[in-house]
């Protein structure tokens, strides 16, 4: 399995070209929300273990500093698909006004994320404001969810503010992976076990406590 990475402009893509479909032919890719809708966006690179050690849960390691507002990085862990976002002011913004439509607004299912991401930010459910890590796959079926990151009307839900939307069956995540109320879909998004080596490096697989004080695993 190649380690590069493959750029995916997600124009058009409905439930017959779903992520599920992209994320089994390539590895890592890279798909961006710009302006109006999506677009391609430059090459971000991002290092691997080969395929047999990702299928026996090695660390998966990515850098993360080409990553722009509104992109996501998608890597490829246990043989699931890892989401890297980076959100915007706006959308950080938003994430808790939304508490009221959410099955799980403080992400209190602890299958869900590790118990040091909770306590980090139940809102947020990340390690740092501006950049979620998910696994990208719907709790309902296991569907790739498609991210729709723009606050804007969208014709399942004309309050938008941003998030995930599974086109299958109708379930709906916003920006940290929370579900809505009402959809088919039990629980939030996973969130995978990670850390931060450096401001630029993400290692997915890995908790902080299982790390040195150098950061060395």
């Amino acid at each position: 399995m190649s380690n590069d990475a493959v750029i995916d402009p997600a124009e058009g893509a409905g439930p017959d070209n779903s992520g599920r479909r992209r994320f089994l032919t390539a590895t890592t890719a890279v798909v961006g929300a710009v302006g109006a809708g999506f677009a391609a966006v430059p090459f971000i690179k991002s290092w691997n273990p080969s395929a047999r050690a990702q299928l026996a849960g090695a660390p998966v390691t990515a850098d993360i500093s080409g990553l722009q507002e509104g992109q996501r990085l998608v890597l490829e862990w246990r043989g699931q698909p890892i989401w890297i976002v980076r959100r915007s002011p706006a959308i950080l913004e938003a994430l808790p006004t939304l508490d009221d439509q959410l099955r799980d607004p403080m992400s209190e299912n602890p299958e869900q994320q590790p118990d040091y991401i909770r306590e980090a930010s139940p809102q947020l459910r990340s390690l740092k404001p501006e950049i979620s890590v998910l696994v990208g796959l719907c709790t309902h079926l296991g569907c790739a969810p498609e991210m729709v990151a723009e606050i804007r009307p969208e014709p399942f839900d004309a309050n938008w503010k941003g998030g995930y939307f599974c086109p299958c069956h109708k379930s709906k995540f916003d920006m940290a992976g929370r579900v809505y109320q009402g959809v088919p879909a039990p629980t939030n998004l996973v969130v995978p076990p990670y850390y931060f080596e450096d401001d630029n490096t993400i290692v997915v697989g890995v908790d902080p406590s299982a790390t040195d004080a150098t950061g060395a695993a």
